[in-house]
C-alpha cells in the first residue's frame, strides 16, 4: 500500500460465486511498538464500522501530526541514513555515527539508520532492489525526505536509485560537499567548493534525469557551485580550468607569504587533526584570538594564522581544515591548496578528541593523509583535548597507551602551560628540523 500510496484496501473474498469475507487493511499511525498496518475481518459489508471519507481523513491526518511531532525544530529535511559494506557491524555502525553527524550539521534530522552487509556491491543499485523498496516503505512511513548513501554512489546508481525512489538520492561526497558550501567564507575556500562541486557533477550529466533535478536546491545542492549543475559538459569543463587557475594563482600568492615568514625566520606551528577535535578552540586559546568556533564538523574550511609570543620569540600558529576517515577525492583535490600551507611547518600538534570512542582510529586517519601528502617525518605534538570530560581511569588508559602525550582542555585552560613547555622545546632545536624527524620516527 505504502509504495502505490495507499492509505487503505479493502478486499473481497469470494467462493462459490458470493461474496465470503470482507477485510479492510489500513496504514497505522507511527507507534512505540513498531506496528504499521491493522488487517480487519467482517462477515458482512454492513458490519464495516466506518464512514471511509471520514475515516480516510482521520487517518491521514493522524499520521501527519505523529511525524510532525517526531521532526527537529530547524531541521531543513528528514533523511534516512544507509551503509552497505562487506566489513562487520562495529565499522558500520561508527561510519553511521559519523554521517549522522554530518547531517546534523547540515540541519538534516535523521530519521533511521539502516546498515546491509553485503558480499560485493550492486553495479545498478548499490544494494538489492528488494531492500531499496523496504527503505522506501520505511521513509515513506517516518515522513523521510531523503535518504543519504555512506558510500559514494557511481552516475548509474545513482539515477538507478533516483527513478525507484520518490525521495532525494545523495552519497557522502555530496553532504560533505554541502557542508563545505555552508562554511566557505574566503574567496579561496568558495572557489575550491566550486571546483569540487564541479568536478563530482561532470560525469553525471551524462544520461541526466530525475537523479538530478532531485537536487537542485536543498541539501547536497547548494553553494557556490550550485547555479553550474545544469550546464553542459563544455561549459562546465570550462568553468573548471577557470577556477584551476584562479586557485593557483591563489597558491602562488600563499607560497610567496610563506617565503616571507621564512625569510623573517618566524616558524610556524599548524594545528592539525580530526574535524570538530577543537582545533579552533585550542587557537582562540592559546593567541586569545576569535576564531569561529562551533560544535560542528568542518566549522573551519579556510586556514587561519595567528602570532603567538613566547619567551619574546614570534610563532605563529596556523589552523586547518580538519580531516575525516574516507575523505572523498574531489574535496582533496580541491583542498590541496589548502593542505599545501602545511609543507612549510615548523611542527605539527596534532590535536585529539579525546572524548572521541574512535580516537584511535581518527589518529590514524590523520595520519594516513599526512602520509600522503609527504609530510608523514615532521614531528608532532600529540595532544589529547577535552580532557575536562575525561574519567580519571580513561586519562591514565591514554596516558599508558600514549606516554609522550599530553592531556588538554583548550576549553578551560587545563594542560595548556605543558603544551607551551613542549613548543618552546621545540623551539630551542634552532633549525634542527632532521632532529625533529628523528624526535618523531622514535616516538612513531
Amino acid at each position: 500500500m505504502a509504495l502505490l500510496r495507499l492509505d487503505a484496501l479493502g478486499v473481497i473474498e469470494i467462493k462459490d460465486g458470493l461474496p465470503e469475507n470482507y477485510y479492510l487493511s489500513y496504514l497505522l499511525p507511527p507507534e512505540e511498538n513498531g506496528a504499521k498496518w491493522k488487517i480487519e475481518k467482517y462477515r458482512r459489508a454492513d458490519d464495516i464500522p466506518y464512514d471511509f471519507d471520514s475515516f480516510i481523513k482521520v487517518l491521514e491526518s493522524d499520521i501527519e501530526e505523529r511525524c510532525r511531532l517526531r521532526s527537529v525544530k530547524g531541521a531543513e529535511e528528514r533523511a534516512i541514513l544507509i551503509h552497505a559494506s562487506p566489513k562487520g557491524e562495529e565499522f558500520a555502525k561508527r561510519s553511521l555515527d559519523e554521517l549522522e553527524r554530518l547531517s546534523e550539521t547540515c540541519n538534516v534530522q535523521v530519521v533511521a539508520k539502516v546498515y546491509q552487509r553485503v558480499k560485493k556491491y550492486n553495479p545498478a543499485h548499490l544494494i538489492g532492489k528488494g531492500k531499496l523498496k523496504e527503505i522506501l516503505i520505511s521513509g515513506l512511513y517516518l515522513g523521510a525526505t531523503m535518504v543519504i548513501f555512506d558510500q559514494n554512489l557511481s552516475p548509474v546508481q545513482a539515477n538507478n536509485i533516483s527513478q525507484m525512489m520518490d525521495l532525494k538520492v545523495i552519497d557522502r561526497t555530496q553532504l560533505i560537499l554541502d557542508i563545505f558550501a555552508r562554511h566557505a567564507t574566503t574567496k579561496g575556500g568558495r572557489l575550491q567548493v566550486e571546483l569540487a562541486q564541479l568536478r563530482y557533477t561532470l560525469p553525471r550529466l551524462v544520461g541526466k534525469g530525475t537523479a538530478m533535478s532531485r537536487l537542485m536546491g536543498g541539501i547536497g545542492g547548494k553553494g557556490p557551485g550550485e547555479t553550474k549543475l545544469e550546464v553542459d559538459r563544455r561549459r562546465i569543463k570550462q568553468r573548471i580550468s577557470s577556477l584551476e587557475r584562479a586557485l593557483k594563482d591563489l597558491s602562488k600568492r600563499r607560497s610567496q607569504r610563506r617565503k616571507k615568514r621564512k625569510k623573517a625566520q618566524v616558524p610556524v606551528f599548524s594545528i592539525i587533526g580530526y574535524t570538530n577535535a577543537g582545533k579552533s578552540t585550542l587557537l582562540n586559546r592559546l593567541t586569545k584570538s576569535q576564531v569561529l568556533v562551533e560544535d560542528k564538523l568542518f566549522a573551519t574550511l579556510d586556514p587561519s594564522t595567528r602570532l603567538l609570543f613566547l619567551d619574546g620569540q614570534k610563532v605563529l600558529l596556523s589552523d586547518t581544515v580538519g580531516f575525516i576517515t574516507n575523505m572523498p577525492k574531489d574535496i582533496k583535490k580541491a583542498f590541496w591548496a589548502t593542505l599545501e600551507e602545511l609543507e612549510d611547518s615548523f611542527a605539527f600538534i596534532h590535536v585529539v578528541d579525546a572524548s572521541s570512542p574512535f580516537l584511535k582510529d581518527e589518529i590514524l586517519a590523520t595520519e594516513e593523509i599526512l602520509d600522503e601528502i609527504g609530510l608523514i617525518d615532521i614531528y608532532r605534538i600529540l595532544i589529547f583535548n577535552k580532557c575536562d570530560l575525561l574519567s580519571h581511569e580513561d586519562k591514565n588508559r591514554i596516558m599508558k597507551n600514549y606516554p609522550e602525550a599530553l592531556l588538554v582542555s583548550a576549553k578551560n585552560g587545563q594542560g595548556i602551560d605543558e603544551l607551551l613547555k613542549r613548543i618552546e622545546k621545540c623551539l630551542r632545536l634552532g633549525d634542527g628540523q632532521e632532529t625533529l624527524k628523528k624526535m618523531t620516527m622514535g616516538l612513531s
